[in-house]
């Protein structure tokens, strides 16, 4: 059962990336900036066969800099027609490599491209909206794998709620039920 399971959230996980209107899409995404955990919104670009998960950002922002300080991340997805949550839990890689960064960035839509050119870094403050300028030939793009170590699944159903926490063993994945 533990390996259903498993297979389930994989799939779920795949699903948040290659299905548009898919509940994992979006998810919240913590890190540590100076021991606060500071959490946002972030879309989900790519999932990988290890299941590591892949999200874009501009490498001016506060997120880039939590992950150079203290790579922990922990990430929460959640269903709410599915009840159906998973938590995360690993390492944050900024991806440097230059061709796997090109790859990435043909895959950004011509239209959102511009979100990582900004002239000035993503939460500077400033006093209109309108005078966010744009640089033409530059960009800010910085590809994040974040690398899972445990991965939590938890579905609310009746008779029995359903809880398991995997922990990667090397590249395979051991699974215990918890309480849920």
């Amino acid at each position: 059962m533990k390996n259903q399971i498993l297979e389930e959230a994989k799939q779920e996980l795949v699903n948040g990336h290659s299905k548009k209107r898919h509940a994992f899409r979006y998810f919240v995404l913590a890190t540590n900036e100076n021991g606060k955990p500071r959490q946002r919104t972030v879309v989900l670009r790519k999932t990988l066969a290890d299941l590591s998960l892949v999200i874009y950002t501009d490498k001016r922002t506060q997120k880039v800099k939590d992950i150079q300080d203290n790579a922990e991340f922990s990430a929460l997805f959640y269903d709410s027609k599915k009840l159906l949550q998973i938590r995360v839990e690993g390492k944050a890689e900024l991806i440097t490599d230059k061709e796997q960064i090109a790859t990435y960035w043909h895959t950004v839509q011509a239209e959102s491209r511009k979100d990582y050119t900004t002239s000035i870094a993503p939460g500077t403050p400033i006093k209109n909206p309108d005078e966010v300028g744009y640089k033409a030939e530059e960009n800010y793009f910085c590809p994040v794998k974040l690398i899972p170590n445990t991965i939590e699944y938890l579905r609310l159903k009746r008779p029995n709620h359903i809880r398991v926490l995997f922990t990667r063993m090397d590249t395979d994945w051991s699974g215990e039920f918890l309480v849920p």
